[in-house]
């Protein structure tokens, strides 16, 4: 499929809702021109607009929302408030018309400029307030200060389910996509950490009918531990569960939430689970330890406000209603009193000499030439490397192989094991590498 045919449906759905933000231009239009008395074509427009609206709601449109906003494909009032919202970012001339109603540089409406464009009556003015305090809770739309004269900006995520978006294309702040697909077939772990990852599916899949059939405590989350070292599968085993789920998986940057104002932490953070509460998406936050670890005596005054700030994060996820993978390579390092806080801790070992060898076969380019002599069972016994190191060396000894013009062999595989110990020491004794160190060249082993 071409990337442009991958646009119709969402550019489809742009054009059918195209009369919606038009009519929200006649209203701003007709508000900019109410000194001035009636105009008479405007109120022809607005009220045909009117009509052609009335007709095309009662399409499917609103209705992509259901499950995020209850009751919003029949509550005309939140429809007109939000579309209200929504007009300036996919009709951008309301904006100037919206800067010019509140003599001010933003595009986003007010509360009250909303009330005005609507012209509500004061009866209605609570029921509206009401509306809008449910849109914000259920994550749709998002303001810095709840007063009527603080800018309203739609969610991004939410905005990218109404239009048909890709939510990859989408990130929610703090956030960027993992667009990786693998299955339980790529996962190369235990039987027992494979029945703890189904497990954790189970806290996402059955929610409703353990919640609200059978009445069990709603918890948030649900959150998983995900404990081992680096290259084990941590990432990848999330992404198992966002393809199983068919969800997108987002991996948190916390560097770029953490600030050094103070509150501007907690303002981050707190935009991040905004436009993500009660989405169909998976957050992962890696190496927690490293966080979790400004919990500590008080030395001076930033320890303060980083303990509150991680107190902060940790209640969030915890009532945050949406899964959360935490990682970390250091789990001893982690309080145990915040066990309780998640609802399952998957343990992800270094592999061992089977596993390593099953990891050599699936990890080499599938299609590359293989030298007969070539002993994977000698490769995969002689160093005990993780998924992430076994990838990369057989990457690299594909490229040497490529480079020379010759099958992937023993010697392009111990050259490759060597680069990969190099990395993490200044020299590699020939012991490290086991049988290998036979196929190595002696300058390699004696320049380290």
């Amino acid at each position: 499929m071409l990337a442009a045919d991958l646009q119709v449906e969402p550019l489809a759905a742009a054009l059918s809702a195209l009369v919606e933000w038009q009519r929200i231009e006649l209203l701003c239009l007709c508000l900019l021109n109410a000194k001035e008395g009636p105009n008479e074509q405007l109120m022809a427009d607005l009220s045909t607009c009117q009509q052609q609206v009335n007709q095309w709601r009662s399409g499917d449109f609103w209705r992509r929302l259901e499950g995020t906003a209850e009751g919003l494909a029949t509550d005309q009032l939140a429809q007109d408030i939000f579309a209200c919202i929504l007009a300036p970012q996919l009709l951008p001339r309301v904006g100037w018309l919206y800067q010019s109603l509140q003599n001010s540089t933003q595009p986003a409406p007010s509360e009250a400029l909303i009330a005005s464009l609507l012209a509500l009556p004061d009866e209605l003015l609570e029921p509206a307030r009401k509306t809008l305090w449910r849109l914000e809770v259920q994550g749709l739309v998002r303001r810095e200060q709840p007063d009527p004269f603080s800018p309203l900006v739609p969610d991004r995520l939410a905005l990218s389910q109404l239009l048909g978006w890709s939510l990859d294309d989408c990130a929610p702040p703090g956030a960027f996509p993992v667009r990786r697909r693998a299955g339980w077939d790529d996962l190369v772990l235990p039987v027992a950490q494979k029945n703890m990852l189904r497990e954790f599916l189970h806290w996402i899949q059955y929610q409703q009918q353990v919640v609200d059939d059978w009445g069990g405590q709603r918890v948030g989350g649900p959150v998983a531990l995900f404990a081992g070292p680096s290259g084990t599968g941590k990432t990848l085993a999330a992404s198992v569960l966002a393809n199983e789920l068919g969800w997108p998986l987002f991996r948190v940057d916390l560097a770029s939430l953490v600030s050094k104002y103070v509150g501007e932490t907690e303002k981050n953070i707190g935009r991040l689970f905004d436009a993500t509460h009660g989405r169909q998406v998976i957050l992962q936050f890696d190496e927690v330890d490293a966080l979790m670890g400004k919990r500590g005596e008080l030395r001076e005054a930033r320890d303060r406000y980083a303990n509150m700030e991680v107190s902060y994060l940790l209640t969030r996820i915890e009532e945050h209603r949406g899964p959360c993978v935490l990682t970390t390579n250091l789990r001893s390092q982690i309080d145990k009193a915040f066990c309780r806080r998640f609802q399952i801790v998957v343990e992800f070992a270094r592999p061992d000499p089977e596993q390593r060898l099953d990891l050599w076969r699936r990890l080499l380019p599938p299609r590359a030439p293989l030298a007969a002599e070539l002993d994977l069972t000698l490769v995969a016994g002689a160093v005990n490397f993780t998924g992430g190191q076994i990838r990369n060396a057989a990457l690299h000894a594909a490229y040497l192989a490529a480079a020379r013009g010759t099958a992937i062999d023993t010697a392009a595989l111990a050259l490759a094991v060597h680069r990969e110990l190099a990395k993490e020491q200044s020299r590699v004794p020939a012991n490290q590498l086991g049988a290998l160190a036979a196929y190595v060249p002696a300058e390699v082993l004696a320049a380290g």
